[in-house]
């Protein structure tokens, strides 16, 4: 029997020492973690209790009992007015479709496109941008009152919420029942179930502005009449020319097309339709 063969026994106590070692080291490791404790700690003193504070009276705000929104010298705080701001912005493309002159300019300028022949010239990005920007042309003198009478006093503090309405609606109002027509005003007063009122200036806003929205479509519609009888006209002219000619697989519309052109540029047609439009509305408001 060989030397390697006679010395394997003597590891088996080598390793049950090293276990039993290893085993021991857990144990020391657990008891220290338990006898360091919460209950192995040595008792504290106890704290003196301390008397109860006595209850505030919360401050009132206004003189009426309610919140104060206000800053310094009575006007709104930058927090209320950037609400008030943000809620203005998201109501706007509404007023701007339904309160003021871009519906009929809107309309009126599509129609002429439409006369025209042209599908995508000029594109609606720009007619759009025309519009937007007459109507302020239009609509200056009305904004400009509804600032003066009503935001400007409200920012400095002289004006409640309540107030200001009161006060800018009045401008929109004028308008609105100057360019609004008769028959629709009956028409909306009659389907709204109210009570007939006193006087034009007793409609409400619900009433009025659809109304108003009536009469402008109205109007945009007898504008655009006019501008499509002359190419109607011309339409029918260069139709009957290709007829007599034997040319009937030419399609008319691209015949015309160059005729209308030079028709709409020689009597400025662009400059009579803005004419047109701004002129309904009294020269600019």
């Amino acid at each position: 029997m060989s030397t390697s063969t006679l010395r394997l026994p003597a590891a088996a106590p080598v390793r049950r020492r090293a276990l039993a070692v290893v085993l021991l080291s857990l144990l020391t490791a657990v008891a220290a973690v338990v006898l360091a404790g919460p209950a192995s700690a040595a008792p504290t003193a106890p704290t003196a209790p301390v008397d109860p504070t006595a209850p505030v009276v919360p401050g009132i705000g206004g003189a009426d009992g309610g919140v104060d929104i206000s800053i310094g010298d009575g006007s709104p705080s930058t927090s209320i007015t950037l609400i008030i701001a943000i809620t203005v912005l998201s109501v706007a493309p509404s007023v701007l479709l339904l309160a003021t002159s871009f519906t009929k300019i809107i309309v009126v300028l599509s129609l002429t496109r439409n006369a025209l022949g042209l599908q995508a010239a000029p594109p609606n990005q720009v007619l759009t941008g025309l519009a937007l920007f007459l109507t302020l042309f239009v609509m200056g003198p009305v904004f400009g009152d509804i600032n003066e009478v009503a935001v400007q006093p409200y920012m400095d503090g002289t004006l409640t919420v309540s107030q200001a309405y009161d006060a800018g609606v009045v401008p929109l109002r004028e308008f609105l029942l100057d360019n609004t027509r008769e028959d629709e005003l009956k028409l909306m007063v009659g389907l709204s179930g109210e009570e007939a009122p006193a006087d034009a200036a007793s409609v409400t806003l619900t009433t009025l502005i659809p109304a108003f929205v009536l009469s402008e479509l109205k109007s945009a519609f007898i504008i655009g009449l006019v501008v499509f009888i002359p190419f109607l006209v011309l339409d029918m002219l260069v139709s009957a020319a290709l007829m007599s000619m034997g040319m009937m697989m030419v399609p008319p519309t691209i015949v015309a097309l160059p005729f209308k052109l030079l028709l709409f540029v020689v009597v400025d047609g662009w400059s009579l339709i803005t004419t047109a439009l701004v002129g309904s509305y009294g020269g600019g408001g």
